[in-house]
């Protein structure tokens, strides 16, 4: 199958916003952009109707004019609309596992909820056996909105960095020609802790041990990737605080969850968690071993 780029469209501001960011990724990685609404009550194709007894007639139309404006946007960019008679949930799932990445608006500190009249989004992000952006709508969204090569920025938990993730922050950097900042935090233990402050000595030899494991960790892929800028960022903060902390006015975060094995739990940790609730940029979630 040929690689795309899925959108998820509900006809929500935040989807709308999530399919304009995903035509601009698409192109940028010279991918086909898909267009994907799923609804039950969706009915079989049959013989062109009128308008007025087209039970699909809305959502086509949500699907056509996206399709339009996003065209018209990017001119170069093949774009396709997919109808799927199907719940949404089991649907973006499937074309989660077709895709390069899957997209979906997102509510911000709210819970993250309501894509395609349903509450689907969290259970697909912990599922998606691929990366999933979430795209928080923005109240001035405008064309230029993705336009300025900002940073991209990547957390790491030094003992599982995980080769899919770095390879999707690196390769989304790459595309994109934007520096890439790669951070890690790591709070200070309670033995550290004074009452003035945090024991240097004991600070000190935790950032110089956090920089050696995040430079041996980036290093194959600042080889694999020579043309991204790389800096390194250590935050002696709650990994949670510190990514958050370090994405702000970036273009993109990325944040790494477990891949679960078959029957078992699906759940986020505490760090993509914050990143999907508290972060202001797109946040791609990406599955790793």
């Amino acid at each position: 199958m040929e690689p795309v780029v899925t959108v998820g469209l509900d006809g929500s501001p935040a989807s709308l916003t999530a399919a304009r960011w995903a035509a601009d990724e698409a192109e940028k990685r010279k991918l086909t952009l898909r267009l994907l609404h799923a609804w039950p009550l969706l009915v079989p194709e049959s013989a062109r109707l009128p308008s007025e007894v087209d039970q699909n007639y809305w959502a086509k139309r949500l699907v056509h004019t996206a399709q339009a404006e996003l065209q018209a946007r990017h001119p170069g960019l093949t774009v396709v609309g997919s109808l799927v008679a199907e719940d949404a949930h089991e649907a973006l799932l499937r074309a989660a596992t077709e895709a390069e990445m899957l997209v979906l608006g997102s509510r911000g500190m709210e819970a993250v909820e309501s894509y395609f009249m349903g509450d689907v989004s969290l259970p697909v992000v912990a599922r998606a056996e691929r990366p999933v952006v979430l795209v928080r709508a923005e109240p001035a969204d405008d064309e230029h909105a993705f336009a300025p090569p900002a940073r991209v920025v990547v957390a790491l938990k030094l003992h599982t960095p995980g080769d899919g993730l770095l390879d999707f922050a690196f390769h989304t950097a790459a595309a994109r020609g934007a520096p890439l900042v790669a951070v890690h935090g790591r709070s200070v233990p309670l033995h550290a802790r004074m009452p003035w402050g945090a024991d240097h000595a004991v600070t000190e030899e935790m950032t110089k041990d956090a920089r050696t494991s995040l430079s041996d960790a980036l290093r194959p892929w600042q080889e694999k990737y020579p043309q991204v800028e790389v800096t390194e960022s250590i935050r002696l903060a709650s990994p949670a605080k510190a990514v958050v902390r370090a994405a702000e006015g970036a273009s993109l975060l990325v944040v790494g969850r477990r891949a679960h094995r078959r029957g078992t739990g699906h759940h986020l940790g505490p760090i993509a968690q914050a990143a999907i609730h508290h972060g202001r940029c797109p946040v791609a979630v990406v599955p790793h071993d």
